[in-house]
């Protein structure tokens, strides 16, 4: 039988020094923390906070994110699509989520603030009402996605295509609408 774990703190722990624990984190706080290249498949996290921790290129294998906070993270290569997607539900905060992929994913009303998506794959992605506050999109690759009440107004550097992707209600700000244009290769001046 795996582990429970509730209500613990982990503080400035090298998981690449020392072996991660497979189980459910319930309520558990890691702050600091070096998990890049862990394994982490079929691990359980529910109402868990990461905060400024390392998990570049961690392995999801159908791991669980319910209710789950990433603040100050960096987090490049992660497979979200690879997550258990039964109740799958996070957020985050000047996060670095570069070349991450989302592919498939049912992330209604994500929250992301201040965070690095370049090159993140939202292929065919439900993003409906999420809040994408202050983010870089740069060469990040939206194909079927579903973006429909999104917030989109303080974001930049996206490159949509209202015809391949549902934008119905989402909110763009005049100075950046200029990446639902981008696939005419057209010239916009002030």
């Amino acid at each position: 039988m795996e582990a429970v774990i509730t209500d613990q703190i982990f503080d400035k722990i090298n998981f690449k020094e020392k072996s991660f624990q497979k189980g459910e984190y319930e309520n558990c706080s890691f702050n600091n923390c070096d998990l890049s290249e862990t394994d982490l498949a079929e691990v359980i996290f529910i109402d868990c906070i990461f905060s400024g921790c390392n998990l570049s290129l961690a392995k999801l294998h159908q791991t669980v994110f319910r209710d789950v906070r990433f603040k100050d993270c960096k987090m490049l290569g992660l497979r979200f699509d690879d997550c258990n997607t039964y109740g799958l539900s996070f957020s985050f905060e000047n996060c670095t989520l570069n070349h991450s992929s989302f592919y498939q994913t049912k992330i209604k009303k994500t929250v992301f603030i201040n965070s690095q998506l370049q090159e993140a794959d939202f292929t065919a992605c439900d993003l409906s009402g999420a809040v994408l506050t202050n983010c870089n999109f740069r060469d990040a690759k939206f194909e079927n996605s579903i973006l429909e009440k999104a917030d989109l107004r303080t974001s930049y550097n996206y490159s949509i295509d209202p015809e391949m992707n549902k934008i119905k209600k989402a909110k763009f700000s005049l100075t950046a609408v200029t990446g639902l244009l981008d696939k005419y290769d057209i010239i916009i001046e002030n």
